[in-house]
């Protein structure tokens, strides 16, 4: 790995192109950073035994673990020398006023999947970086599409940092020699042809209509109209999520379903949903509620959920197209007048 570009580099040349990207680089680097700290912090021994331990809920209701509190501390720590304006976590109550002078507002989740963290699975960081507002307190309220950049980490069997800076996708990976990041695949491009679609077919009762009937589809194979035979996935880690469909292709659903709870979806916008949508479409897919663009939207609260569908383009509008079936979304109100009628599948 020597002779690959490095991050920081790569971030050298980047903060040369805008008035702010000498604010976002080292906001970057310093992710960056706290993120090697997390990696040797997942892969002690002797967390095994404590890193499923709970602390209790975070401020907004979910199970809170050992680990996702000393990731967000490492995060808070590095990313509190750098100039930010507004800083918000998933396990912060309310975003932190920091720095008003600085051009730059970060959201983070310090430890995506942490709940599979017992269990050897790949868990990550998500983070998204946007341009400080005149009012901090709308810093979190923007829509999507004003992000400057947004990245996650993945640690798994390779420490990876999944970066997009507003011009495509780069995946850079932990060199633990020398304990930088370098580049491993740059320009990435999610492959037009699915192979794979990831969901929790287990809430399958709890589901709208229009997701049934893409499932359906997809269950199907060549023999339905999709035409085409499909591999189901579902890792309950949203940054594995994400790293597959880069790599190889797919579509993921995390629908709103029935469920008490579930009705907004369950992944928050501000740091779940707004910087994956950047990495997806800037790697040539699409993300959607399932009616809506995701970077059309723009949080009311900071832990606001939404349904996130995301990957190839093509199954993205597929299931846009289903959500506007009249017959489907009527379904949903009377369902026993559905496509199929009393005696549907």
């Amino acid at each position: 790995m020597t002779g690959q570009l490095r991050l920081d580099d790569h971030l050298q040349q980047y903060s040369e192109t805008a008035s702010h990207a000498l604010a976002v680089a080292a906001a970057i680097d310093a992710i960056a950073a706290a993120a090697v700290e997390i990696a040797d912090l997942i892969a002690t021994g002797d967390l095994a035994d404590a890193s499923g331990l709970t602390t209790g809920r975070n401020s907004d209701g979910d199970v809170q673990r050992d680990l996702d509190v000393q990731a967000d501390a490492i995060l808070r720590r590095c990313l509190g020398k750098q100039p930010i304006a507004a800083l918000a976590s998933e396990e912060m109550r309310e975003p932190q006023i920091c720095d008003r002078e600085a051009k730059i507002c970060v959201a983070i989740d310090p430890l995506d999947g942490s709940s599979n963290i017992d269990i050897n699975m790949t868990v990550g960081t998500i983070f998204s970086i946007l341009p400080a507002p005149d009012h901090l307190a709308l810093a979190f309220h923007q829509r999507g599409s004003t992000q400057l950049a947004a990245g996650f980490v993945t640690y798994g069997p390779q420490t990876a940092l999944v970066l997009t800076l507003g011009e495509g996708v780069d995946i850079f990976t932990l060199d633990r020699k020398s304990g930088c990041f370098r580049l491993a695949r740059s320009g990435v491009q999610i492959s037009e042809a699915c192979e794979e679609f990831a969901i929790n077919a287990s809430n399958r009762r709890h589901w709208d209509a229009p997701v049934r009937a893409f499932v359906d589809e997809c269950l199907a194979g060549i023999e339905g109209p999709a035409n085409h035979n499909f591999n189901m996935r579902w890792v309950g880690s949203l940054v594995a999520e994400a790293y597959r469909i880069l790599t190889r292709g797919g579509v993921f659903l995390y629908p709103s379903d029935a469920r008490p709870g579930y009705g907004d979806g369950r992944l928050r916008l501000v740091y779940e949903a707004h910087p994956m949508a950047m990495i997806i479409e800037q790697a040539g897919g699409s993300a959607s509620t399932g009616r809506e663009r995701i970077l059309d939207l723009s949080a009311q609260t900071l832990h606001q959920r939404v349904p996130l569908i995301m990957g190839s383009s093509n199954e993205v509008r597929r299931v846009a197209e289903l959500h506007c079936d009249p017959l489907l979304v009527a379904s949903v109100a009377a369902p026993l007048f559905a496509r199929r009628g009393f005696f549907r599948l």
